[in-house]
């Protein structure tokens, strides 16, 4: 997803943020998200194509594909950013793929997302990055510190405040955009190949921090990527997207000790080794 989508999702979640007002825990109880019979073409390309799937509320849920299969696209519409062509997706028992307007920025307050390049600015030091939506929202300086106070303590970076982001290694840019998008307290986080741009040691730091914060906040997060190490890492459920379709869905465990489909098969075949380097990471 690139820097339009991003701030479309801070924008919008930040204008949701002011409508509904302000809390430092998580905004009610973790997302059940359903999506069913979701299809969707841009052009002469079928991006998804009759996918259903359920996501437990409370768990780290992974989807897997390799490239073309359509996991940005089901991110973008299970993250609101895009409607389905046809489908339906539902949080709870309320069906939000057809919201608009006021309705569909209050829903998107609950949410937040993190991107495999970070897309922090690069005009504004830690404080200020993390503080964005908050500033956009609306609310009092007084608030907006004691907020950002906060979450520079929950991703463990309160020494790096007033750092500008030159200054930082890519865990820590990491932490910072993951400090960002808890700052509404969503109820689900969306990581969009949050550690693919790091290396092995760096990606166990950051896989690790989401497994502390899940726990601590009670969230629902979904965590795309195309290394099935991370999903061994960090993950309770997974489903294995190809071609526009799951191929497969169960726990992780089950998937690593007998994979059902040939897509499961050919990642777990082809994955990426996060658990051996050599030398350090960049934490």
């Amino acid at each position: 997803m690139g820097p339009l989508g991003l701030f479309s999702a801070v924008e919008s979640t930040a204008s949701a943020f002011s409508e509904a007002g302000f809390g430092g825990e998580a905004a009610g109880e973790p997302l059940f998200i359903t999506l069913s019979g979701i299809s969707k073409r841009y052009g002469t390309v079928t991006a998804l194509t009759g996918l259903d799937l359920d996501i437990p509320p409370g768990s780290i849920f992974g989807i897997i594909g390799k490239s073309g299969a359509g996991k940005s696209t089901l991110l973008r519409i299970m993250s609101l950013l895009e409607s389905p062509d046809s489908g339906q997706v539902y949080y709870g028992r309320e069906r939000v793929d057809t919201l608009r307007g006021a309705a569909l920025r209050e829903r998107q307050r609950n949410m937040g997302m993190i991107f495999q390049n970070f897309n922090l600015m690069a005009s504004r030091n830690v404080s200020g990055n993390i503080a964005y939506p908050l500033e956009i929202a609306g609310l009092h300086k007084k608030q907006i510190h004691e907020r950002v106070e906060e979450l520079l303590e929950l991703v463990d970076i309160t020494d790096k405040r007033r750092a500008r982001l030159r200054e930082l290694s890519g865990g820590q840019k990491q932490r910072v955009a993951i400090a960002r998008a808890l700052a509404s307290s969503p109820q689900v986080l969306f990581c969009d190949e949050a550690t693919s741009a790091l290396d092995p040691l760096t990606t166990r730091s950051i896989l690790s921090l989401i497994r502390e914060l899940q726990r601590k906040l009670s969230i629902t997060v979904v965590l795309i990527t195309h290394q099935m190490e991370v999903i061994r890492a960090v993950c309770e459920e997974v489903a294995v997207l190809d071609g526009g379709q799951v191929a497969e869905r169960g726990t992780v465990r089950d998937l690593f000790a007998n994979p059902r489909s040939a897509a499961a098969r050919e990642l777990l075949h082809s994955g990426q080794q996060i658990g051996h380097t050599e030398g350090g990471g960049d934490e």
